[in-house]
């Protein structure tokens, strides 16, 4: 008998680079095991339109989706029980995209961490600040957007620097609802604050940038190389040995039960020499990667395996997306001429129901509010501040003082555009008139 799904789970990868070992621990073992939960339709997409915002080497993205698929495939995720597809492969996305930018204001997009980090590093350089933004570098929060609610995900894990994404994403859902009616389903983020992040051979986080990363399905003896070139300190044999800040004991942690890591701890405070500690990780990590290795090399010396994997899950993805999509055209007006037509809602129309404030706490560890229209549109974003506290006082007298607030917390607010200061002026008003009701 089938269970009832009672959440949507989605996550997405980008095809731009091999996994690795952090990859593994950081996000594909957690996924895997959480696919298999009752109650959870997950779905898992490659990234491949994203992919092109940051790289031109087509070989490179299709080699990438080969082997991010074959990694998650071999690492167990069962595509039977799960809806796993390419995102190019679902034309109802880009679709969607485009509903999305119509509804989305370009102040929104000002405000997104990539976009503002590439206008720094253009300042710093003192180049132009649009060298080197494409659209899609400035666009690809709409198309997040578009991929996390065409399929009505109700959750989707990130990690906390990712909550941006999320947030605007509800915040795109939240405009187009308000003119079309309650067609798209909000999303919040799934956070895991007990992730591991593994370090890589010098000790630094993990990363491809680093050029530190250990091969997750690479020969077994390209693993045990680079696990013995994990760099350590001189302590010699029979020293004790700190697991506080030791990569390699971090690693271990990682794949060991309790019972393991304790052992191993006691085995550096006995003074276990460098290169049986390395031997030890070794063989730990092989014990549950070893399995798989097997099944990588397979899928990936039989690529037509995956791609007809990809198609089934495609398949399966736009059942959803088609009556989805077909159903917003008709909202928007994208529909046959002889059906019948419903009074259009308008704009206008639209502005009957009351302006919001929304707080919120940002990656750099401080608290911001910003003042909504009816329609979704932001017309008011404030500065960092050091307390929800106090951002929340800011509030509280904005609600109450309206627009005769706006002088004395000046420094806290981001300045509004001209063409939005007529609207910001009504919605204050409006507030204020509420409050005092």
């Amino acid at each position: 008998m089938a269970s009832s799904v009672s959440r949507r789970v989605l996550t997405g990868i980008t095809t731009t680079g091999t996994p690795h070992l952090g990859n593994y621990v950081g996000s594909i073992r957690a996924a895997v095991r959480a696919s298999r939960e009752p109650g959870v339709q997950s779905f898992y997409f490659l990234a491949d339109y994203h992919a092109l915002i940051k790289c031109d080497e087509p070989a490179r993205i299709q080699r990438s989706t080969l082997e991010i698929a074959a990694s998650w495939l071999a690492a167990g995720l069962d595509p039977e029980q799960v809806t796993f597809y390419r995102q190019s492969d679902i034309p109802e996305i880009p679709e969607l995209t485009w509903l999305l930018t119509c509804v989305t204001g370009k102040g929104l997009l000002n405000r997104a961490h990539a976009y503002k980090a590439m206008l720094d590093k253009n300042a710093a350089t003192g180049a132009d600040p649009d060298s080197d933004v494409t659209a899609g570098l400035f666009m690809y929060p709409v198309l997040m957007a578009a991929d996390i609610l065409m399929f009505k995900a109700h959750q989707v894990p990130v990690g906390r620097d990712q909550i941006q994404h999320i947030e605007m994403a509800r915040d795109i859902a939240s405009s187009f609802n308000h003119l079309y009616g309650e067609l798209l389903t909000l999303p919040e983020a799934l956070i895991d604050d007990n992730v591991a992040l593994l370090p890589g051979l010098d000790g630094r986080k993990m990363s491809k940038s680093y050029d530190n990363t250990i091969a997750l399905f690479g020969p077994r003896e390209q693993l045990r190389r680079q696990i013995m070139s994990i760099v350590t300190d001189s302590r010699a044999p029979g020293e004790p040995k700190d697991t506080e800040g030791s990569a390699l004991y971090q690693i271990y942690r990682a794949f060991a039960d309790d019972a393991e890591a304790a052992q191993f701890a006691r085995a550096f405070a006995d003074g276990i020499a460098w290169g049986e500690a390395k031997q030890r990780l070794f063989e730990r990590i092989d014990a549950e990667i070893g399995p798989m290795r097997e099944r990588y090399q397979h899928l990936m010396s039989h690529p037509a395996e995956v791609e007809a994997l990809l198609r089934r899950g495609a398949d399966k993805a736009r059942a959803l997306a088609t009556p989805l999509m077909r159903e917003l055209r008709q909202a928007v007006g994208l529909r046959a001429l002889d059906t019948q037509v419903a009074a259009p809602r308008g704009r206008d129309s639209a502005r009957t129901g009351l302006p919001s404030f929304k707080q919120y706490r940002e990656q750099d560890g401080r608290f911001y509010f910003k003042l909504t229209g009816a329609g979704g549109q932001v017309l008011l974003q404030s500065r960092g501040f050091e307390s929800p506290r106090e951002a929340g006082q800011a509030v509280k007298r904005l609600q109450s003082e309206g627009e005769h607030a706006l002088g004395a917390l000046a420094e806290w607010l981001e300045p509004v555009a001209d063409a939005l200061a007529p609207t910001l002026t009504e919605a204050l008003q409006a507030l204020q008139t509420a409050q005092q009701s």
